[in-house]
């Protein structure tokens, strides 16, 4: 049942520009996000002297352990929050590494073509594909290679339910593409695709106190942006006890491709 609260304002489709983050709260929790990380490092196949853009950085818990394996490595690391930056440049510094706050969505101030572009847990933030794509592509040499992790076709399927169930309609925040739309509109872009792929990765929390806080600064943040803050606790905790089980159920979206 809906429970009787201000609602949130309605949005006529997902919102313009990148919303701002809880970095610090982020940053201090334990994420799948790592993982998935680490598998779009093992599929850059770098040399070592590329010049790398992180599109999507968030706090620079990728970027460090790019430059933990590859120290020679000159980063671009991108992000739509200045709060995820400031995060990242306390992480990483300045040495070899330039920071941009960019939105996906818009041409990419990059200042030379990068040969490598990485990304973890961004894509399905940026409500048109074609357009980040189109930008991506635009910044990367040929030969350049994407590897990127994001929410794909049935992501956080149960999570969307349950906020459907408190707030009596459901989120439009996220593009959760399929494999077979996004490897047309790689090859749209110019890219030559190696692969794409659905994998299903839940992630348990059986902790409520943990889960909430997860759902609170990872999932949720956007609905928390239009309800009163005396009314986020409530909120975060009807949709976690309207979950069928402690469990974000997430499917991961993989892309390995080559700029033409």
């Amino acid at each position: 049942m809906t429970r009787d609260r201000p609602r949130a304002r309605p949005r006529e489709g997902p919102r313009e520009g990148p919303r701002d983050w809880d970095a610090t709260t982020y940053d201090s929790l334990t994420l799948p996000h790592e993982q998935w990380g680490r598998g779009v490092l093992d599929r850059l196949r770098l040399t070592g002297d590329e010049v790398v853009l992180d599109a999507g950085c968030g706090t620079g818990r990728d970027a460090a352990a790019l430059r933990g394996r590859w120290p020679d490595v000159r980063l671009v690391a991108l992000d739509g929050s200045q709060q995820m930056l400031d995060v990242a440049r306390t992480r990483l510094g300045d040495k070899r590494v330039s920071y941009v706050h960019a939105d996906l969505m818009e041409p990419l101030p990059v200042d030379e073509p990068v040969d490598a572009v990485m990304s973890v847990a961004a894509f399905h933030w940026v409500p048109d594909h074609e357009r980040l794509l189109a930008h991506l592509a635009a910044v990367m040499r040929s030969g350049a290679r994407l590897v990127s992790d994001c929410g794909g076709r049935g992501n956080v399927a149960d999570v969307t339910r349950a906020i459907a169930s408190v707030t009596g309609e459901a989120p439009s925040d996220w593009e959760f593409a399929d494999d077979v739309a996004t490897r047309s509109r790689l090859e749209a872009a110019g890219f030559d695709v190696e692969d794409v792929r659905l994998r299903v990765d839940p992630f348990r929390c059986d902790d409520p106190a943990v889960l909430e806080t997860y759902l609170a600064t990872v999932v949720l943040g956007s609905h928390l942006d239009e309800l009163p803050v005396d009314e986020h606790e409530a909120f975060v905790r009807e949709v976690r006890v309207a979950l069928s089980a402690p469990v974000v159920d997430y499917v991961r979206l993989e892309i390995e491709a080559v700029r033409r």
